[in-house]
């Protein structure tokens, strides 16, 4: 069997090591020393300024909307995974939906400034499959209008926009650890930003708004990691760039077999180079997108319609909203498999398939 995605396992002598020293220390949780390692460590990896370690990509986005004490509409996309939503529905505001660009999958920001009202206070748009959204269109409307942005960089690990990490545009970036992704920590997420004083807010807010043992500084959660989890971090940290080395390579074999399959790949930030955290392609039809997962079935090779259906009427708490190209492509996109142990024979075989599906 063959599934969309297989977390990386680190050997397990590099993990053992690691919970060794916790069982010595008794230090579980509320952010011990290898917690704030993995901190400091993907801090200097990904070259920004601020970061916390918290406990999934969800609780992030949450807490960043928090932080930023938002209220009213919140401009966002449908084509995303349902937790950039709920987040917003969760913290009590308003997801106002806006149209995609058709090539890139990411907001289209030409869009955005007819959704803005007088509620209207912040943009929270996705870097789909880690793809960065028009980063510098965005900041323009926002300054314009005032408004705050967050990037929910859950996919984004690693990707650069014009040599700087896409963790620094934007008020608030979150990214997720989730085992899933292309660098985890079994679970897990990071709060990211430039600005001093949401640190200092959001580190609070992450251990429920404790100042001191008997004091609070702020509104908080319970979004604290354990010790675990960063043992998971950590020992996977030595192996980033192999991950991105394999992850290249059987992209690049998916590239050369599929030149003739009748469906194109989300068109890539010029000014970035792709972080290979899915391979996402978009089918010609759904009707050949619907035999090609068929054929792959039988053969159990299991990908995934990854976004679908469009959140914009999908969801049973929000009215629904038909977007041109969000409903389109959500019927016509489909992941293929692609994690670290996936073996470029593997990648021939589905690619054997996916153009047999094609050609009867």
């Amino acid at each position: 069997m063959i599934q969309v995605t297989l977390p990386f396992i680190p050997p397990k002598e590099d993990y053992d090591i690691l919970l060794h020293g916790i069982w010595k220390r008794q230090w579980l949780t509320n952010m011990g020393p290898l917690a704030s390692d993995l901190e400091m460590k993907l801090k200097d990896h990904l070259g920004v300024d601020h970061l916390l370690f918290v406990t999934n990509g969800t609780v992030a986005l949450q807490m960043a909307i928090k932080a930023l004490d938002l209220k009213g509409e919140i401009i966002t996309t449908p084509f995303t995974y349902v937790a950039t939503t709920s987040s917003i529905v969760w913290e009590n505001c308003e997801p106002v939906y806006v149209d995609i660009d058709p090539k890139s999958l990411n907001i289209d920001p030409t869009k955005i400034e007819a959704a803005i009202t007088a509620k209207t206070s912040a943009i929270v748009a996705t870097h789909v499959y880690g793809n960065p959204c028009d980063v510098m269109a965005i900041e323009k409307i926002a300054k314009k209008h005032k408004l705050k942005v967050i990037y929910d960089a859950a996919h984004a690990f690693g990707v650069k926009v014009n040599g700087t990490s896409i963790f620094n545009y934007g008020d608030i970036s979150t990214c997720s650890l989730h085992a899933t992704k292309l660098f985890h920590s079994g679970e897990g997420g990071l709060v990211i930003t430039k600005e001093p004083k949401l640190l200092k807010e959001m580190a609070h807010m992450r251990n429920f708004g404790h100042s001191g043992p008997e004091t609070f500084y702020n509104l908080g959660i319970n979004g604290k990691n354990s010790e675990f989890h960063a043992a998971m971090g950590l020992a996977n940290f030595n192996y980033i760039q192999a991950i991105h080395d394999k992850r290249k390579l059987l992209t690049g074999r998916y590239d050369e077999k599929l030149k003739t399959f009748k469906a194109i790949k989300p068109l890539w930030h010029k000014d970035s180079k792709a972080n290979y955290a899915y391979y996402p392609i978009v089918f010609d039809n759904e009707e050949l997108l619907l035999k090609s997962i068929d054929l792959l079935k039988l053969n159990e090779i299991f990908g995934r319609r990854y976004f679908y259906p469009s959140l914009s009427h999908s969801l049973p708490y929000l009215e629904s909203k038909p977007l041109k190209w969000a409903d389109d492509i959500s019927k016509r996109v489909f992941c293929l498999p692609l994690y670290f142990d996936l073996t470029l024979e593997e990648v021939d075989m589905i690619c054997r398939l996916l153009l047999r599906a094609q050609n009867n």
